[in-house]
């Protein structure tokens, strides 16, 4: 069983890409910016940022049939990693009782220069 779960984002056909794809008790969420209504959200704020993009690929895991406590992975990458403490402190508040394994990393760029964060997600279904 495959199933696919959409942003509603216009870059999806272009692309080929799904929010989330959930194969069997596995669920990937695709690298989530932080876009609101069709614009970057919480401009010039990592925390901000970082919470928004939590908050939908958890809407999107629950889509697909999970739930955060199936959270075994986050990937958070900043274009400036030197602002890791403000990503950080949206994902503990998300995810200190979870504790998933995670990783911050720096990247030169992403495809909107507002975005100062993008998140991707990885669950295992029934994991507690």
């Amino acid at each position: 069983m495959r199933k696919l779960v959409s942003s509603g984002s216009p870059l999806e056909e272009p692309i080929g890409f799904s929010r989330a794809c959930r194969v069997g008790n596995m669920i990937s969420v695709s690298g989530t910016a932080p876009i609101k209504n069709g614009e970057t959200t919480c401009v010039g704020d990592v925390y901000g940022q970082t919470k928004y993009c939590l908050e939908l690929s958890i809407r999107a895991i629950e889509e697909a049939g999970g739930k955060p406590t199936d959270i075994i992975r986050t990937r958070i990458m900043l274009t400036d990693i030197s602002r890791w403490e403000e990503a950080a402190k949206a994902h503990g508040e998300q995810f200190s009782e979870i504790k998933p394994a995670c990783t911050f990393v720096e990247v030169s760029r992403f495809i909107n220069p507002d975005w100062l964060v993008e998140t991707e997600i990885d669950c295992v279904l029934g994991q507690v």
